[in-house]
């Protein structure tokens, strides 16, 4: 069965169902991510994020559903053709090459999208293209100065630019930001958050984050998951305002800090 895409929809999760025996982690989830969206997923410990994110992404293999990128038929390839495809994830667990430089890294990453990963270490730094691109990378996630550091002797904020920066270098259509600040120390948070406000527009974004400073002052479409299933979507303000969230999740007190963003 084709399912009508809502003009200028980039990524669509259409009636997603995953049970683990008999628990329904996802309850029949929609969710529509349009092009240059700023869409936040949160919920509470549980509401099934995280297992929605691995449907998404190829983790996990939906029981029921169907999830749409460009408005093509995704549900049954692997993490990394959806990878290929535009689909890219940040992970809220810091997973990096820790003997390698950013300059390195972002240099393996840029060759793979050139389709010549093999050799990179032969042609590294003769490719103006790699060298333009790696160049720019390393300006606009803050990590010049640390470009030639190892990995493993990076600062936690630092780690998390370059995770971004590799998310970027290939090229996505659709970026799932998986807890950007999770764990990083206040004196780097504020460079972190300056980076992810200032991401492509053109690249549409799923943030996944349980800091609601974040959360409000970054999206402009918000979904709320409670008990594996979509409790209410809508703006920040509508969020914000919305009585059943108050209830479940945020907390009047929280939520009232940011009813005018």
């Amino acid at each position: 069965m084709n399912y009508p895409e809502k003009p200028g929809t980039v990524l669509k999760a259409h009636a997603l169902v995953k049970t683990f025996g008999g628990i329904k982690a996802t309850q029949s989830v929609n969710l529509d991510i349009k092009a240059g969206a700023r869409h936040a997923l949160i919920g509470p410990n549980g509401a099934g994020k995280t297992t929605l994110i691995n449907l998404l992404t190829g983790v996990l293999k939906p029981t029921s559903g169907r999830i749409e990128l460009l408005g093509e038929d995704i549900s049954d390839l692997s993490p990394h053709l959806r990878v290929k495809r535009g689909l890219v994830r940040t992970f809220q667990i810091n997973q990096l090459f820790d003997s390698l430089t950013p300059l390195e890294t972002l240099s393996v990453v840029v060759h793979q999208q050139l389709g010549d990963a093999g050799v990179w270490y032969k042609t590294m730094g003769l490719r103006t293209q790699v060298l333009e691109r790696v160049a720019q990378l390393l300006e606009q996630f803050r990590l010049t100065d640390v470009m030639n550091t190892q990995t493993s002797k990076m600062s936690y904020g630092r780690r998390r630019l370059l995770e971004m920066a590799i998310a970027l270098a290939c090229q996505p259509k659709v970026l799932l930001l998986d807890e950007p600040v999770a764990g990083v120390p206040t004196g780097e948070r504020d460079e972190l958050l300056a980076t992810v406000a200032a991401l492509p527009p053109e690249v549409s974004i799923l943030l996944i984050e349980h800091d609601m400073d974040l959360v409000f002052n970054f999206a402009n479409r918000m979904t709320v998951l409670v008990n594996g299933a979509v409790l209410t979507e809508g703006t920040p303000e509508q969020i914000a305002n919305d009585p059943q969230v108050k209830a479940v999740y945020l907390g009047q007190t929280q939520i009232e800090g940011h009813t005018h963003v």
